[in-house]
């Protein structure tokens, strides 16, 4: 048995893991690299994709599921497994993504066309997903045994990360002996709203786990609600606007959750509330379609009225209603993507609002190298955002406890249920970070861990 990391090593993103045991090839997700390594998802996959036999999806954000197109465009023919919300959320992320590579190329040809070159195609088109979607052909309910030979049964357990996602549970039998692997996908924060906390793991023998904040421990969700209530608080008290850049998935519903919250209690500032993203528009109504993946909270908020609704909620699918947005100078929520600055409608809102010190700018998720919003976070006086220089000068509030990554402190809980691994393998995180994560591991739980390289060849 063997496992090859083939992404998400040693960098938080294009996480994806290729295994071969006994007579199956498979692999563990199949991700888009972000920030300095999206160059990346031009290289070819260091395994051949005719020859892999299943592909086992953990989650449908875009850094998990989106070169499975890719794949499928380079000769995969086999099963993708997954839960039923994931293979949904995948298709609108997949099809999302596509259109925003086309239509950046499509600038990319307009730059370039008086200098004679051409630019990179897109890695795929609409086409692509819609044929890589055929391929969602077993949608897998949690803790249900999957058989994919002879002696090899794989299972999904709840990752309480976001909607229907899973970490796996991998079981090789073979002459009386059994080895358990453990790949993490991405953990959950516990505590929070709308998805249930992570299951843990039945004891293993090897654990992949990622280690994105294996260096430190969030504030508490109720902290962070306070945080998010005192920057609105600030920038309508003084005029301005929030600006919240999310991702489409799981974070914009959870922030559309807390703001129902607020002024409920009535502790939300007379404002607007806008929701500036099609795809999390598109997403929010999939999740009022899933209720039973909720947490009992919500679900019983659910049984008496939809818990991502309030009144002063506009949903702006329109670019022309995007655009006059901007004629609103104060008073304004507004949630849009990316949530990393890499793109989308979110550069709009900057361009109008980030010079402004009576506003306010709240991350609300993860910033990796190399990304405007990193930038930002490590005190950048001044941006570039459609080639123009934009100061600094909105208050810049980092707000962690909406992190849909579990902490130090919840990834050492989580391992700690797997029992004594022969050996546990940091993924899916930063060098600097990891280390600090292994070391912990050590410590607090005895344990070997070690920092697999990308296309390294681990023998198991």
């Amino acid at each position: 048995m063997k496992v090859v990391p083939c992404g998400g090593a040693k960098t938080v993103t294009g996480s994806c893991f290729y295994i071969e045991v006994r007579d199956i090839k498979l692999l563990v997700d199949c991700g888009m690299f972000q920030g300095r390594a999206e160059d990346k998802n031009k290289e070819s996959f260091p395994f051949d994709p005719k020859d892999v036999d299943y592909l086992v999806l953990t989650h449908a954000h875009v850094d998990h599921c989106g070169r499975i197109p890719l794949l499928v465009k380079e000769g995969f023919k086999g099963k993708v497994l997954c839960t039923e919300p994931t293979a949904k959320l995948a298709r609108l992320m997949l099809l999302d993504a596509s259109k925003v590579m086309y239509e950046n190329y499509k600038t990319e040809v307009k730059k370039l066309i008086r200098t004679g070159k051409i630019p990179d195609p897109p890695l795929y088109e609409e086409y692509d997903v819609l044929e890589a979607m055929d391929l969602f052909r077993v949608r897998l309910p949690y803790n249900r045994d999957y058989q994919l030979s002879r002696g090899v049964n794989l299972r999904l357990r709840d990752a309480g990360h976001i909607l229907g996602s899973a970490f796996v549970e991998l079981e090789v039998y073979e002459d009386k002996k059994h080895k358990k692997l453990v790949f993490s996908g991405d953990l959950g924060n516990r505590n929070k709203p709308v998805v249930q906390d992570p299951e843990n793991p039945s004891k293993a023998d090897y654990v992949f786990i990622e280690s994105t904040y294996g260096d430190r421990n969030h504030k508490s969700f109720e902290e962070s609600k306070e945080e998010l209530l005192q920057a609105i608080e600030y920038a309508v008290g003084r005029g301005g606007n929030v600006i919240i850049p999310s991702y489409a998935l799981e974070r914009a519903q959870e922030i559309l959750y807390v703001l129902r919250e607020f002024y409920e209690k009535g502790k939300l500032p007379k404002c607007q509330i806008y929701l500036d993203s099609p795809l999390a528009i598109s997403i929010t109504k999939l999740f009022t379609s899933h209720p039973d993946f909720y947490d009992k909270e919500t679900y019983r908020i659910f049984l008496e009225k939809n818990p991502f609704e309030l009144p002063n909620l506009h949903y702006t699918k329109e670019v022309e209603e995007s655009k006059a947005i901007n004629s609103v100078t104060s008073g304004a929520i507004i949630i849009a993507g990316s949530g990393m600055l890499n793109g989308g409608r979110i550069l709009h809102h900057l361009k109008f609002n980030l010079w402004r010190e009576e506003c306010a700018l709240v991350f609300v998720g993860y910033q990796p190298e190399g990304t405007l919003g990193r930038k930002i976070i490590d005190g950048a006086e001044s941006v570039r955002i459609f080639g123009e220089e934009i100061s600094v000068r909105a208050r810049v509030f980092t707000i962690n406890g909406f992190s849909s990554h579990a902490d130090q402190r919840g990834l050492l809980e989580w391992l700690f249920n797997a029992g004594k691994p022969e050996k546990v393998f940091l993924v899916h995180g930063e060098e600097n970070k990891m280390r600090v994560f292994g070391e912990a591991i050590g410590h607090e739980l005895n344990l070997d861990w070690y920092i697999p390289e990308e296309g390294e060849v681990i023998e198991l």
